[in-house]
């Protein structure tokens, strides 16, 4: 029977020199949406403008269950299930095969990121789609690092920037941690990517953000995870335990950090 390839060294340090290049990507990034019309060519293959309407429809009830209420709820539960995790007793994570620390940047990184998109929302001051007037809305079309004109400054805030929706699905980059095979973080990379563009893809069809929002939201997932890694590898007073060979495959004991 093939053992699964573990990845060596700790789970925390290997990743800890990705976070300053993930830092420059995300403002990589931001730089060529800045300086290109990427997000208008791309929207304008959503909306028809013949009719004034996105190819998907904001008020139907079923996209919005499969890509909001329903992931909304797996989350919450997932959510409950980590808290359970990371606070329930030490035999909980032992036959999961976890660690306290690991689950504890699972939980803080499904958390934390969504709460940061909010901020960036707040902060940023950039309109969706749908609000433009190019696309049917009352807004002019002003990019992230530019100023609306005085003559022409809308009463409200946008909301738009980075995308919301889409943390939540980008938040589950967290459960890389949990274990150390290739298999499982791979399997949690493509999860993670999997429902943020699910819920991402779905809002940009029907108007509510832009790539760049998207995109921005996916790095900023990665930062988060490589963040809270670091921070918490940082917390002194860690322990090394063992877990039985019962609870792994080929047996034998190996040490992790709690």
């Amino acid at each position: 029977m093939n053992r699964e390839k573990q990845v060596s060294g700790s789970g925390f340090s290997r990743d800890e020199h990705a976070l300053w290049p993930a830092v420059l990507l995300l403002a990589g990034v931001i730089a060529l949406f800045e300086a290109t019309n990427l997000d208008l060519a791309l929207q304008d293959c959503f909306f028809d403008f013949g009719t004034g309407r996105w190819w998907v429809d904001a008020g139907d009830p079923l996209w919005r269950a499969l890509a909001y209420t329903g992931p909304k709820a797996a989350l919450i539960g997932l959510g409950v299930a980590l808290l359970a995790v990371t606070l329930g007793p030490e035999r909980w994570r032992l036959r999961l095969q976890v660690t306290r620390r690991a689950a504890l940047v699972a939980l803080l990184t499904l958390g934390s990121l969504p709460a940061l998109v909010g901020f960036g929302k707040s902060a940023t001051n950039v309109f969706c789609p749908s609000e433009l007037r190019r696309y049917g809305g009352d807004v002019r079309y002003v990019k992230l690092g530019e100023s609306f004109p005085k003559e022409d400054r809308p009463e409200r805030r946008g909301r738009g920037f980075p995308a919301g929706h889409a943390s939540g699905g980008f938040a589950l980059i967290g459960l890389i941690v949990l274990r150390r095979t290739r298999a499982w973080r791979r399997g949690g990379l493509l999860l993670a990517l999997g429902a943020g563009w699910g819920v991402g893809g779905y809002q940009m069809l029907r108007g509510a953000h832009f790539l760049s929002h998207t995109v921005t939201t996916m790095i900023l997932a990665w930062i988060v995870v490589l963040a809270w890694q670091r921070v918490l590898a940082l917390v002194p007073g860690a322990k090394v335990t063992t877990a039985p060979a019962a609870s792994r495959p080929g047996g034998g004991s190996e040490p992790s950090r709690v």
